[in-house]
Formats: structure tokens, C-alpha cells, sequence
């Protein structure tokens, strides 16, 4: 690959203009295991970093809500490349940020990040193989830079988006009749206000997913009371937060040979539970439904409050440490409402039902708003390439698009098992570009074939948004299986050139 030059600015002639091999977007997990991974793999590789906001960690620094951690095991999010070595299975918030800089340093990548600096758009020229990125500066605090903000452009060979796929300036709130009458304080969990005081207070959490979930029992330890309003149950799975089989592991072999004997075997009992749930979904659903029962008061309400209408693996299932959302609502510290509001009131909440809720605090945990690709404007030799419609390769390459990858880890499991296949195909196609002199790499898609939605959740963020989304193919490799050993065989071992991807010098 070509080595850093300049080029003119399309913002003035006489701009001089960076060039690198590669532009990584995001400096969160995704961003930083892309680094770390160009580093080992591709040394002499130039590239930068680019992160919006002015610290590194992604979501694992921008929320900062009580009790957030992480919804899968730690053996499996963890990164290849540097193994999580503590005990805790389901680790704090804040243990994951420290791991993902710790990541970095160690891999002298965090010397290649640039905080406060937004991409909002590129454009590839397939005459000079080469994509014209345009960055914007955001100011302290900021995530979005206002319109007058300061612009400059690079280039580079490949561009690569690991900003994840949700918006980070601005969480999904519905609109909620009379908020204006409530005399207390609203909050959503995306941007946690740093001067909160709920203890001794009483707060509702509006919402049934992970969030919620985590948010009740964690608020429930200093709270007067926490009340958990939900529309509609979520399937809930106790986990012990420190996995006692991977203990035992641990104990018995080195670090170097625990981590992938522990990462296995829980990447294998997590794609077992999500294809019997698929299968056999009545069996699943009793088997949730029969820990939440052995875990509430006896004759506690199971049918109203923990079993969704849906089947299992229809939405994501919530995990709990601990089983600590069941342990608040045993002690008397947290309890459930299934309802929905009328209307907000000075003192609370009024529910269809006539209920009024009474409440200093209300927490709006109602969910995401889908960005995909970080809202980048692409163009593509000069006509715009959106993105709905379009066919993904192998779940990182988009048809038609050259020179450019992206990550969405799974639904169904950790979201860096996938990241860290992304991150060593995108290696291997860089180097055998490199090997064999070759420009421009694009799939393309065929002429004609079925298509389905990108990520099959049922999920209110996934169907929100599911008109603006790229789609996947009824077959390899533009099928999106969720499944990491199929995966493993395709990314890691399967031929670069396998007739989807054009590959021209």
C-alpha cells in the first residue's frame, strides 16, 4: 500500500492534504481492536484514528448510568489480541473502559488517535483509488459539529467505520403525553447527568430492556424505591457474574491456555441456547419462565410481568448478575408495573389502568436511535451511495461501495467475536491487495436474488429504522448467519477472491 503523501484540498488548491493507508472511524472498542490488529498484522501500515468526541472507549465512556456493564460474558468481548484476565464474567462499565485504554496503550495505538475530529462524509474516486474524507472539528463536549465548525479534508486507501450503529448525540425518547406537568427530573440513561441525587428518592424507570434492567436494581441501593414501568416484558436470564466452570479453568491452566478454552465454550453454550431458542421456543420460554419464579416471592405476578408474547431470541435476552433485578424485587426494594401511561402529572405518572405512580425521578430507558455507518455521507465517482437497499458482503463490505468496511458485531452474542473477523479479514484483504498490486477491491452483488433485513430482531430501535439499512442475501457470502464458527471458517480461512469481491489494479 501507498505510504503517507499529500494531495490538493478540494476546499483550496493549495491545501496541502494528508494521506494514509487507512482511516479508522471511532476510537471505541470496534475502532481500537481495528488499530491494534493493524498494527500486529500489517506493520508499516500508515493510518489515523478519527474520534468525534474528546475521549476514547465509545459506549463504554459515554454511558456512565448506575450499574452499567457489559451484556455479554467478558471471556468472549474481550479481544483476541489481549485476553480479559479478571475473575468477574459480567464486568462494570468502568472496568471495560479502562480495559479498552489499557488495550490500547499496550498496542501503542492511542498515539494514533485524533479526538475531536468528526467524519461526515467521503467520497471514493475509483481514476486515483483513493477516498477524499471530510472531517469536521467538534468543540469541548461536543459530538456534532455545529455548521460552522471547521473543516479539513484527508485521504486514504481504505476507509473503515467502527462507530458502532447508533446515534451518540441523542438516545430514542417517544413522545410522552404531559411530560411538562411532571414538577421532578426526567433523564435518559445515554447522557446520565453527573449531579443526580435520587437517594432517598423515588424513581421510575421507564423501559424493559437491558438498560432498564440494569438501571433498577443498581438505583434500588440508594433509592427510596425504584419502579420499573414497562409496556411489555423482556425474557430475563440470571448468569453468575463470576463463572464458576471458567474458575475452575483458570485454575487449572495458564492464562495463555484458560483464556481460549473459557472463550470457547462459552461462544458454544451461547449459540446453543440461541438455536434451541429458535427451534424449540416454547421449551426455552418455560425454562426462563421457571428461573424467574424460583427467583421471585412465591406467588409473585410471573405471567404478567416476565413473560414476553414474543419467543425468545425475537428481541435480545437480558441478562442480570446474580439474578440482582430478582433479588431487588424480593427485598421490597424495586417492583414491576406493566402498563402504559395516559399522562404524565406534577407527582408522577398516570397509567391507562388509573394507577398514578408517584415519582421525584423518571428515567426514560426506552432505547437507541440506529445510525448506521455514523450518518457518513458517501459518494461514490461522484453519485451518492446510500445505503438502503444495498447488499452486505461477508456483514462488512457493502455492494457497490470500494475500499471499505464497516463492523456490526452480533445480536445473538458478543458483539467483538465479530468485530475481532472483521478486523482480521479487512488485514488479509489489505495484504493481498499489497501482494498483488491490486487498487480497488468492491463486492458485487448479483443480478438478482432474495434479500432480508439485516438484523432479524424485532426489536423497537431495529424496526424503527429498517427502511434506511442496508439488506442481506438469502446465501453466502452475502447472508449474515450470526453464528461465529461458520464465520470463522468464511473470514479467517475463506479465499479473498471467491468470485463476490472484484478486486482491480
Amino acid at each position: 500500500m501507498s505510504l503517507t503523501d499529500e494531495a490538493a484540498d478540494p476546499a483550496g488548491p493549495a491545501a496541502p492534504v494528508e494521506h494514509v493507508d487507512v482511516i479508522v472511524v471511532g476510537a471505541g472498542l470496534s475502532g481500537i481492536g481495528a488499530a491494534c490488529h493493524l498494527t500486529t498484522e500489517l506493520p508499516g501500515t500508515s493510518f489515523a484514528v478519527l474520534e468525534s468526541r474528546g475521549t476514547s472507549g465509545g459506549t463504554w465512556d459515554l454511558f456512565r448510568y448506575p450499574g452499567v456493564r457489559s451484556d455479554s460474558d467478558m471471556f468472549t468481548l474481550g479481544y483476541r489480541l489481549r485476553p480479559w484476565t479478571a475473575a468477574k464474567a459480567i464486568a462494570d462499565g468502568d472496568d471495560i473502559r479502562e480495559y479498552v485504554r489499557d488495550t490500547a496503550r499496550e498496542f501503542g495505538v492511542d498515539r494514533k488517535i485524533r479526538y475531536h475530529q468528526r467524519v461526515v462524509g467521503a467520497s471514493w474516486s475509483s481514476a486515483d483509488a483513493r477516498w477524499t474524507v471530510e472531517v469536521r472539528r467538534t468543540g469541548e463536549g461536543e459530538d456534532v459539529p455545529g455548521p460552522e465548525a471547521e473543516t479539513f479534508h484527508m485521504t486514504c486507501s481504505f476507509l473503515w467505520v467502527c462507530s458502532g450503529y447508533y446515534r451518540y448525540d441523542s438516545g430514542y425518547t417517544p413522545e410522552l403525553p404531559g411530560i411538562g406537568e411532571f414538577a421532578g427530573r426526567v433523564v435518559h440513561p445515554q447522557h446520565w447527568p453527573d449531579d443526580l441525587d435520587y437517594e432517598g428518592k423515588r424513581v421510575v424507570v421507564v423501559g424493559s430492556g437491558a438498560t432498564a434492567v440494569t438501571l433498577v436494581p443498581a438505583m434500588a441501593e440508594k433509592a427510596e424505591h425504584v419502579t420499573m414501568l414497562q409496556r411489555s416484558p423482556s425474557y430475563i436470564l440470571s448468569l453468575p457474574a463470576v463463572d464458576p466452570l471458567g474458575a475452575l479453568i483458570r485454575r487449572r491452566f495458564s492464562a495463555e491456555r484458560a483464556f481460549p478454552i473459557v472463550r470457547w465454550k462459552n461462544v458454544l453454550l451461547a449459540g446453543f441456547m440461541y438455536r434451541l431458542s429458535r427451534r424449540r421456543p416454547a421449551l426455552v420460554r418455560s425454562l426462563l419462565r421457571r428461573g424467574a419464579v424460583k427467583q421471585l416471592p412465591a406467588g409473585y405476578d410471573v405471567d404478567t410481568h416476565f413473560a414476553p408474547t414474543y419467543d425468545p431470541w425475537d428481541q435480545r435476552l437480558c441478562l442480570v448478575p446474580d439474578g440482582d433485578l430478582f433479588r431487588a424485587v424480593r427485598k421490597g426494594h424495586a417492583s414491576i408495573v406493566t402498563d402504559t401511561i395516559d399522562t404524565f402529572t406534577e407527582k408522577g405518572i398516570r397509567l391507562t389502568s388509573g394507577e398514578e405512580l408517584e415519582a421525584d425521578v423518571v428515567v426514560t430507558a426506552t432505547g437507541l436511535n440506529l445510525l448506521p455507518v455514523g450518518g457518513l455521507r458517501l459518494t461514490v465517482d461522484g453519485e451518492p451511495a446510500e445505503l438502503a437497499g444495498r447488499l452486505t458482503y461477508k456483514g462488512m463490505m457493502l455492494s457497490g461501495i470500494p475500499n471499505f468496511a464497516f463492523v456490526v458485531g452480533y445480536t445473538n452474542a458478543s458483539w467483538t467475536l465479530k468485530a475481532d473477523l472483521v478486523s482480521g479479514f479487512v488485514c488479509r484483504l489489505l495484504k493481498h491487495m499489497a501482494d498483488h498490486g491490486y487498487r480497488k477491491a468492491v463486492p458485487v452483488a448479483p443480478d438478482s436474488m432474495a434479500t432480508l433485513p439485516l438484523i432479524d430482531l424485532q426489536s423497537g430501535y431495529v424496526m424503527r429504522s429498517i427502511d434506511q439499512r442496508p439488506r442481506q442475501g438469502a446465501e453466502a457470502p452475502w447472508r449474515l448467519y450470526q453464528n461465529y464458527p461458520k464465520d470463522l471458517r468464511m473470514l479467517r480461512r475463506g479465499a479473498i477472491e471467491d468470485g463476490a469481491m472484484r478486486l482491480s489494479r
